[in-house]
């Protein structure tokens, strides 16, 4: 909210710059905190699906309040449309206040006091379970891909290497959102049925970009329009897939520190998507400017980051089906030795 006021008076770069970094990273905070809320109020086998809406939800704020936002900024500048917003952030901090419980009885929630040391003893505990690091690199392989497609070279790829309209790329990123309403609503059910099938269904997610990526690169001209939209309706499937990676940190994280791991989880795809944004930008550059030939390098950088997700994906899935067995076993052990007494 004063990041917004900030945003809406100042006439500095750097402060305005500095505004909008605490502005997405009051988002990021704000979507940890109410996934973390989601396992208080539902039932396990709810929460996957909840979670998807949830995410659904907050992609359909930004894209409706754009409209609004728009016609604000048109009709009567910069400082008044951001006065506005920082207004609505002062009626969401109210509705907050009178409404949202952190449990469906109301009790307050023990708060741990801990020193730097012991909050730094907890990160390391938590991103050792293979559970968290299973997220991590879920969240990772799922959704760079659509990420970078829909905030930064997907509308010049579009426009300039695949000779497409600008009315037509915008199109495209509507498609794209409503697959991924679609997707998300059906990945939550699935996966609130068949919890075990989760990493199988992560990777079948990520195996189906590389394939339509491979299938577009591969060809020596633009592609047709159907196969664009084919492409990305299968990305934004990526994102709601992403989703996945918190629910694999509830399952194998305490509810102490769910809070941390799904923090953890969600720096696994904005890492990759923001070293492939920069990395494809220094190979476009490389390449002599923004081209069909100069994309097509630039977009093999792909691979790399599926490749990384994969190996990650096999190896903790590994650990953590490992970690449940021995749990399992010593909860039968210890059930033998009460009854053998």
């Amino acid at each position: 909210m004063i990041c917004s006021q900030v945003l809406a008076f100042t006439e500095s770069l750097p402060v305005a710059i500095a505004a909008r970094a605490v502005v997405g990273l009051g988002d990021a905070v704000t979507f940890i905190s109410v996934v973390r809320l989601v396992p208080h109020w539902f039932v396990p086998h709810r929460v996957p699906l909840v979670t998807q809406l949830t995410g659904i939800c907050g992609q359909l704020g930004q894209v409706l309040s754009a409209v609004p936002f728009l016609a604000v900024l048109s009709a009567a500048g910069w400082s008044v449309a951001y006065a506005s917003v920082s207004a609505l952030g002062v009626v969401s901090i109210v509705l907050i206040l009178l409404i949202v419980k952190n449990t469906p009885d109301g009790a307050p929630v023990a708060a741990e006091a801990m020193s730097t040391r012991d909050t730094l003893t907890r990160l390391a505990t938590v991103w050792l379970r293979p559970g968290t690091r299973l997220g991590f690199f879920t969240h990772m392989g799922t959704q760079f891909s659509v990420t970078v497609f829909a905030l930064m070279w997907g509308v010049p790829y579009l426009t300039v290497a695949q000779g497409v309209s600008s009315g037509v790329a915008g199109m495209l990123l509507t498609v794209s959102v409503v697959a991924a309403i679609i997707a998300g609503v059906l990945i939550g059910i699935v996966t609130g049925r068949h919890p075990h099938q989760r990493s199988r269904l992560v990777l079948a997610i990520i195996a189906s970009n590389a394939l339509v990526w491979t299938v577009v690169l591969a060809l020596p001209g633009p592609a047709p329009l159907w196969l664009l939209v084919v492409l990305v309706v299968v990305i934004s499937v990526g994102g709601p897939g992403s989703m996945v990676g918190f629910d694999f940190a509830r399952t194998f994280n305490p509810s102490a520190t769910l809070g941390t791991a799904q923090g953890m989880v969600s720096m696994g795809g904005f890492i990759a998507s923001l070293l492939l944004m920069q990395a494809m930008g220094l190979i476009l550059d490389a390449s002599g400017g923004i081209s069909f030939e100069s994309f097509r390098l630039a977009w093999t950088l792909q691979y790399a980051v599926w490749a990384l997700a994969v190996v990650g994906i096999l190896i903790t899935r590994h650990k953590a089906r490992n970690l449940l067995q021995l749990q399992s076993d010593r909860i039968l052990l210890e059930g033998l030795d009460e009854i053998g007494r």
